[in-house]
């Protein structure tokens, strides 16, 4: 008997652990499918960010640049774009780019000869 209550207690973590928490994601992912409408800004699974410009039954075309567009699979869609989530450059990228092109560069040992000593 013990045997038995054993197993159930396993299968129901089993349940929780695993196979709601699946059920959940494929929900929010349906839900997020179902809810883009031509002009959302989405981004797919590969990484294209873009406009929708039309809908269909298992496709999707989105604007990539202007007067670009392309056809992607309405499931390849892995979220939409919020006005503070678009990728844009930060201006201090741009400054730490700068600083490190203004440092000037050690030898590093690529640069030194196989015995490690610089000739004199």
């Amino acid at each position: 008997m013990p045997g038995y209550i054993f197993i159930l207690v396993l299968l129901v973590l089993m349940w929780f652990l695993l196979i709601r928490p699946q059920r959940r994601r494929q929900l929010e992912t349906q839900r997020l499918i179902d809810s883009v409408t031509v002009g959302s800004e989405v981004v797919t699974a590969g990484g294209l960010y873009g406009t929708v410009t039309a809908l269909q039954d298992d496709e999707v075309r989105l604007e990539i640049a202007d007067g670009i567009e392309v056809r992607v699979a309405k499931r390849a869609i892995a979220g939409t774009v919020s006005e503070d989530e678009e990728p844009e450059e930060d201006e201090e990228d741009e400054e730490d780019e700068e600083e490190e092109a203004e440092e000037p560069e050690e030898e590093s040992a690529a640069t030194l000869p196989p015995d490690g000593v610089r000739p004199a």
